[in-house]
């Protein structure tokens, strides 16, 4: 991985992330497969709440570990990019691990499942989004079949937090 991905002083080892690669439905009706890199631990729960997604049809607009935005977190969102692993602070907390840094939390579809703080939406293209009374393939909602088949294998959803919504997050420890 690139020292812009990963590097010395971040909280997991290179030994401890793994390849999962993942079969999913584009927009278009298409299939693809993507690779996700994340923790030894999260590879059967993702494995499995992906397998449901698939089953359900649920579109993902594309799929690349961040080494193909060097790393740029705003950049793989914009594009609307699902991918996981990622050492860098969170989103609005500096100096705090972002999960994504321990290979435990994925981001599926950022341009139209934003990350909303007040008047503050990441990425800032997916500010249309933002309104979650929109319902578009793609998107999540409480209670969604997409949203349980990761509640399901025992992780959390951004979309459901209070203090900000990250529609787009899920991650095994639910922050």
């Amino acid at each position: 991985m690139t020292p812009s991905v990963w590097r010395e002083g971040c909280p997991v080892p290179l030994d401890g992330l793994r390849r999962l690669t993942v079969s999913y439905w584009r927009p278009d009706g298409t299939s693809d497969l993507g690779a996700l890199i994340v923790a030894d631990a999260s590879v059967g729960p993702l494995a499995r709440a992906f397998a449901t997604l698939w089953k359900l049809s649920f579109p993902i607009q594309r799929m690349d570990p961040i080494e193909a935005f060097g790393g740029d977190d705003n950049a793989s969102m914009a594009a609307n990019n699902t991918s996981a692993f990622n050492c860098r602070e969170a989103l609005g907390v500096p100096g705090q691990w972002s999960r994504h840094s321990y290979g435990t939390a994925v981001d599926i579809n950022p341009l139209w499942n934003p990350w909303v703080r007040g008047d503050k939406v990441a990425p800032e293209n997916g500010r249309r989004w933002a309104d979650r009374s929109l319902r578009e393939p793609g998107m999540f909602h409480r209670g969604d079949p997409a949203v349980r088949a990761f509640l399901d294998v025992g992780w959390g959803w951004g979309g459901a937090w209070t203090s900000l919504v990250d529609s787009q997050h899920f991650s095994s420890d639910g922050r």
